[in-house]
């Protein structure tokens, strides 16, 4: 996990349409980025939908909002079309921004231990830097504690 106040860690990665979507390009308003773990699966899918819902709010308030998963720019299109998604999905096929951010961790399914995303939230400010962190996320009223954040920077 990073530390709130710190620099956010640039990037570039491919969106669900193959073009590239650097970190440090959109410094000047507020991004957000919500990591999950994979496309179309309960949980992901009613976060993907509730920030795609919020999106006007977000953009009203000035900030980018962007969901992140190791799944690939055809399964992130596939899983956008089939959801009426808005919100911009990256891949990070490769997991190196998953581990520069420390949301690649060890999970425990019924005893059963592997290695996947943790569902964590990040808001980065204007300038570049972490403002507020959401470790282990539930996803009810997520995006609305996130908007909520976003209207008070």
């Amino acid at each position: 996990m990073l530390d709130i106040a710190t620099p956010a860690p640039d990037f570039t990665l491919p969106d669900a349409n193959g073009d590239d979507v650097t970190l440090s390009a959109l410094q000047g308003g507020p991004v957000v980025l919500y990591f999950y773990p994979r496309d179309d699966t309960p949980g992901c899918t009613k976060e993907s939908i509730a920030f795609s819902e919020h999106l006007d709010a977000f953009e009203a308030a000035g900030a980018k909002v962007y969901g992140i998963s190791k799944d690939s720019v055809a399964s992130h299109a596939k899983f956008a079309t089939k959801r009426e998604l808005t919100v911009p999905l990256l891949s990070d096929e490769n997991g190196t921004v998953c581990e520069d951010y420390g949301v690649w961790k060890e999970k425990n399914m019924y005893g059963k231990k592997y290695m996947g995303i943790e569902r964590t939230t990040y808001l980065i400010d204007a300038n570049g830097h972490i403002a507020m962190v959401w470790p282990k996320v539930k996803v009810p009223n997520h995006a609305e504690a996130v908007l909520a954040a976003v209207q008070a920077l």
